[in-house]
């Protein structure tokens, strides 16, 4: 006598399904558990610290980790615990807001390029190459000229405008020309992921289906093609947020990103790599939680690319 269906296994859906395929691996809840902790530090922790993000003592210089500076200081006496707590929440901030941009202009974009096709599909594709062959560093010097002329003209007219004021509104530009930059690549990639699903799935039987029902395009769209799109969109967004990060660090580094006083993962490398043989801790902290980060975030990537894999279903 055949043993009885496991019924639950049947009845659960394709989100559950991954769900549990997901708690299954130790390394992807891992990840994901870093993660939140992580941001959950970066961003209540710094409000009791005893030093402030740009909070000098020129009599401590680069003093190694003590007592009173877990982690040291640098050569101007800021403490490194406190710098790298709001560099990671820069940091993070970056990752998941230039991601979000990415996820947005590249769905619409992708989406309407494969679901309407023809010609208009041939001209956004073309659009998509000649930005891929635009030099992405080149971009970000023209950028950074552009936009930092315009604020600076902008502040030289406001005559009311505080010091302050201006080194804020500065900042502010600083930190936008940084999300342009990077949105502006980072979608490239998801345009093209989307459009090759939506290619492949509005011609498979459940689409010509919903059609023959008499279903609108928007019906289509919202209840039929996105669901199906959305697992791959989403391992692909977890995979970008670290290659972000990592662009964001590499700019931090040539100094075509988070600009002083402010401070993010890559500004503390480059200083730190300045100073690697007189004081090594100030490589080493900012170092060790980005690399720590990256493979949080990858860890939890290749999960999800497991999870929501379509082949893997049982």
């Amino acid at each position: 006598m055949n043993p009885p269906a496991n019924n639950s296994r049947i009845s659960e859906s394709p989100w559950q399904a991954a769900w549990r395929r997901l708690r299954r691996n130790r390394f992807a809840i891992g990840g994901a558990t870093f993660i939140v902790v992580l941001m959950l530090v970066c961003w209540i922790a710094p409000g009791y610290s005893a030093y402030g993000q740009s909070q000098q003592d020129l009599n401590l210089q680069a003093s190694p980790p003590s007592a009173a500076h877990w982690m040291g200081t640098d050569s101007l006496g800021r403490d490194i615990a406190t710098r790298v707590l709001y560099g990671g929440r820069m940091s993070l901030l970056i990752g998941l807001a230039a991601t979000a941009v990415a996820l947005i202009i590249g769905v619409i974009f992708g989406g309407i390029s494969g679901w309407i096709g023809g010609r208009l599909d041939a001209f956004l594709m073309r659009i998509v190459d000649v930005l891929y062959a635009f030099p992405f560093v080149v971009f970000v010097i023209l950028l950074n000229v552009a936009v930092g002329e315009v604020v600076k003209n902008w502040i030289a007219t406001s005559s009311g405008l505080s010091v302050k004021a201006a080194n804020e509104w500065r900042s502010q530009a600083e930190l936008l020309i940084l999300f342009v930059a990077i949105g502006a690549v980072e979608w490239l990639t998801m345009a093209r992921v989307v459009r090759g699903q939506v290619l492949a799935l509005k011609k498979l039987e459940f689409i010509t289906a919903a059609r023959s029902c008499g279903a609108r395009t928007p019906m289509i769209l919202s209840r039929h093609l996105l669901p199906n799109v959305l697992g791959p969109v989403i391992i692909y967004a977890s995979l970008t947020v670290p290659g972000v990060m990592l662009l964001e660090a590499t700019l931090s580094f040539l100094g075509l990103g988070i600009q002083p006083p402010a401070a993010s993962w890559g500004t503390l490398i480059a200083d730190g790599a300045k100073e690697i043989e007189s004081s090594p801790w100030m490589l080493i902290f900012p170092g060790t939680f980005f690399t720590c980060t990256l493979l949080a975030l990858n860890f939890l990537g290749d999960g999800l690319r497991d999870a929501l894999d379509p082949k893997s279903l049982q």
